[in-house]
């Protein structure tokens, strides 16, 4: 059941960390206070390596670089064409570092090192080159106006951008939020999740060799609480742009409204539901709603982890999830044969493990997995509970983790799906359709 994989992973070489320092204007630097922080290897639970600890002094000293390299530097003023171009050379020099850049990530984040290597990231070049390509067709319009007065709009780049990144996808968020603001001419602040610090530096680096000007990139390492509050909650920062849990995006708000009211563009947490009707193919449903919950390990903010099953079907979908779980293979990230690697770090390790316990206290019954597995790093067998409550907080709450929740709905809820009433309550389900993620039929 989960088991761990058994190829041999010892020859893999494992990347050279090279890049630990905070990244201010066009240079790697210390943190002004001289602090570092270990970033652990989930695989093991060990030190990989020590990176500085930015605080409100180092942002001071990223948010000034940014604001010299936009009100005074040539990002901003450069031609839309002339700055993709530079994106195009930003994206080449991704895709040759790449197998370097996907063992960073596995060995800092847990993720499969051959999955970074076929998605994540060719999927951070190939954004830069959607953005790079829509850098010289930013446009206004011009307006007819009912008087004899000339009318246009013009599009600008706001400014100074901080930019606070997760750990679940470290590479593809850092592009999807760099990326846009690199082809609007804005500058920027990114602080990469503590727990995963390492890409976005070796990021950074890279964005020196595309010809990126000094400024306009930088990247401060360290913990929420000290350099995302003093990002957050600069005066001087134009646009903050957070990614992360609800709670914590709350706080982002929070400091921007208290500050200069800068822009704050949120995307927090979910819990998404799946919704699989009599008529579907139930091997094919299995695949999928399994799938849904353990890809990435199930850190992933629109994981399927509510599966709503009508009745007609509901036992045979049981037993094939409960096949297709067992069979699936957790792992070292480096193993070839590995479909899922450990949870980033010990506290999601021990938050996921805890909600288990709640599953099984409130009621639910474990139809498979449920606990850790492999004799050390943050590894957790696919886990599937059946007879799940509305009310339970495996239902309810965002575990994060590879924990699917089942429950049976009879044709009467179908009833109610066909006639679109979506605003009432449902015995005995009460699936909130407007937040469907898949319905399979």
């Amino acid at each position: 059941m989960g088991s761990i994989g058994n190829s041999d992973v010892s020859s893999f070489k494992l990347p050279k960390i090279k890049f630990t320092k905070l990244f201010i204007n066009g240079e790697f630097v210390d943190a002004v206070s001289g602090n570092t922080f270990e970033t652990i290897d989930p695989r093991t639970g060990e030190v990989i390596t020590r990176v500085a600890e930015g605080g409100k002094e180092d942002i001071d000293l990223a948010v000034k670089a940014a604001r010299d390299a936009f009100d005074k530097g040539a990002w901003p003023r450069m031609s839309g064409f002339e700055r993709g171009r530079i994106m195009m050379k930003y994206a080449d020099l991704i895709d040759e570092n790449i197998e370097e850049l996907a063992a960073l990530d596995a060995i800092d984040a847990g993720k499969l090192f051959s999955w970074g290597k076929a998605l994540d990231i060719p999927q951070c070049s190939q954004l830069l080159r959607y953005y790079a390509g829509a850098a010289d067709k930013i446009h206004g319009e011009t307006l007819k106006m009912s008087r004899d007065l000339q009318a246009y709009t013009l599009r600008e780049p706001i400014g100074v951008v901080g930019h606070i990144i997760p750990w679940n996808f470290p590479s593809m968020m850092f592009f999807m939020k760099v990326s846009p603001s690199l082809a609007a001419g804005c500058t920027m602040i990114v602080k990469p999740a503590e727990q995963t610090p390492l890409s976005a530096l070796f990021y950074a680096h890279l964005a020196k060799q595309a010809g990126i000007p000094d400024g306009v990139i930088n990247v401060v390492t360290g913990f929420g609480p000290k350099a995302g509050a003093a990002l957050s909650s600069h005066m001087d920062v134009d646009k903050i742009s957070f990614t992360g849990s609800t709670d914590v995006g709350r706080l982002v708000m929070q400091a921007a409204a208290q500050s200069n009211l800068k822009v704050v563009s949120l995307e927090l947490g979910g819990k998404s539901p799946v919704i699989i009707f009599d008529d579907a193919d139930v091997d094919m449903a299995a695949d999928l709603a399994l799938l849904g919950i353990v890809y990435n390990k199930g850190e992933i903010c629109v994981a399927g982890s509510r599966v709503y099953v009508q009745e007609g079907i509901y036992d045979k979908f049981v037993q094939k999830v409960a096949e297709k779980a067992k069979a699936w293979v957790v792992g070292d990230p480096f193993d070839p044969l590995s479909q899922q690697g450990p949870q980033v770090d010990k506290n999601q390790f021990e938050k996921i493990l805890s909600y288990i316990e709640h599953g099984k206290r409130e009621g639910a019954t474990l139809l498979t997995g449920g606990k850790a597995c492999g004799e050390k790093g943050y590894y957790i067998e696919p886990t599937i509970f059946t007879d799940a409550k509305e009310d339970m907080l495996i239902v309810k709450d965002e575990i994060f983790g590879p924990v699917m929740s089942l429950m049976k709905f009879n044709r009467n809820c179908d009833e109610q799906f066909k006639h679109g009433k979506h605003s009432v309550e449902i015995n005995p389900c009460r699936c909130h359709l407007g937040q469907l993620l898949l319905r399979i039929r």
